[in-house]
């Protein structure tokens, strides 16, 4: 127990995302210029499908609330999404004045019930958002299916799913209208804040490149960069403040190219704390199917019914013995605002709300050493049955 605490999350940070950095704050160019398009290019080079578009954000809830606002949602219209999941995912389609129609999980994978997306549909429903929990992808052929048999829209929240492939495909190179991810400080790439936006439908894109910058007709960098006068610009829509910085692009274009390393980091951890972990009274990660790779954003378990301590003891035992842990998520029907605004009750959500009492997010990130790992296992093990 005399060991330094080991926190939940810490992001890896390199000399040369330091460089570009310093690179970026002495070219006089700090806010959205030529290093956010070079990451937005990077980005559709990575996702490997030149028909993309990127458009980088200062978070992916700044994306998503573009995406959804690109697409039509409006006043009237239904989003639907899963209760297991951040308040961000919902909280951008009441920006819209739009409501949400929140549903379960599948209790397997903890990722949206396409069953239940396809009972939730009504007239109002104008599109789904799946997440993909965990950095696990969610059915997205049978949501896709869905969508299309109902002319619905699908807006993917990846948040947690760079770079998480299903059927072989990356997540980004969907059949979806839009997918967002996020740069936050605990995920696999990180700029600090920031996010990205990426989709083939070419008016979606440039309806977000407006709606990205005040609803400015033409981008900042090109005014600010032209060599002959162009400080003319036309106003055309009530637009947000959503761009990524240059010096948040210079952090993400060193974070990706690391990418592939970071993966397979996260790999080997998963895997060796899988070992470690079976046999004990936990349900464990669901495994990716084949022709599927889990992101491994998170590392949750959650505690069988005959584990014999309560999920909030196991946690307290948990930081007793220096190892930092999450809850991922409280579910949004247990939150004040949307349990008063849509009248929801645990029951109307049997399986988030039994992953909810079971689950623990363990550390897990590429800066943890093997003999990190293996410290977790033993305070789990502790935590169990000491």
């Amino acid at each position: 127990m005399n060991q330094p605490f080991l926190p939940f999350a810490l992001p890896e940070i390199g000399e040369e995302e330091i460089a570009e950095v310093v690179d970026t704050l002495r070219s006089g160019w700090v806010t959205t210029g030529p290093k956010a398009k070079r990451f937005e290019q990077a980005f559709v080079d990575f996702l490997g499908d030149p028909s993309l578009e990127a458009i980088a954000v200062n978070s992916a809830t700044a994306g998503l609330h573009l995406a959804l606002e690109a697409v039509g949602v409006g006043p009237g219209d239904e989003v639907i999404t899963t209760t297991h999941t951040f308040t961000a995912t919902a909280e951008v389609v009441r920006y819209l004045g739009a409501d949400v129609k929140l549903v379960d999980i599948d209790p397997a994978t903890l990722n949206i019930d396409p069953k239940a997306i396809e009972a939730a549909i009504t007239p109002r429903s104008k599109a789904i958002m799946p997440v993909h929990y965990a950095g696990l992808a969610a059915d997205m052929p049978a949501i896709l299916e869905i969508a299309r048999r109902h002319g619905l829209k699908v807006i993917e929240d990846a948040a947690h799913a760079l770079p998480t492939t299903v059927g072989g495909a990356l997540v980004g190179t969907l059949g979806s209208d839009a997918t967002v991810f996020s740069f936050y400080a605990n995920k696999t790439i990180t700029t600090g804040e920031g996010g990205m936006l990426v989709t083939r439908d070419k008016a979606l894109a440039a309806r977000a490149k407006v709606m990205r910058l005040h609803g400015m007709s033409r981008d900042a960098f090109d005014r600010f960069t032209a060599t002959v006068p162009s400080w003319y610009y036309e106003i055309v829509a009530p637009g947000f403040k959503y761009n990524l910085t240059d010096i948040a692009a210079a952090l993400g274009l060193h974070q990706l190219k690391r990418l592939p390393a970071f993966q397979q980091r996260r790999e080997a951890l998963a895997a060796r704390m899988n070992e470690g972990l079976g046999g004990l009274p936990l349900v464990l990660p669901p495994q990716p199917g084949v022709g599927a790779t889990h992101a491994w954003h998170l590392y949750v378990v959650r505690l069988a019914d005959g584990a014999g301590v309560e999920r909030d003891r196991f946690i307290e035992k948990l930081y007793a013995a220096g190892i930092g842990c999450s809850v991922h998520y409280i579910p949004l029907h247990l939150h004040p605002y949307w349990k008063e605004r849509y009248g929801l009750t645990p029951a109307q959500f049997p399986h988030s709300q039994h992953a909810f009492e079971r689950m623990v997010s363990l550390p897990l990130y590429t800066r943890m050493t093997d003999a990190d790992a293996d410290r977790v296992v033993a305070a789990v093990r502790w935590a169990l049955h000491g």
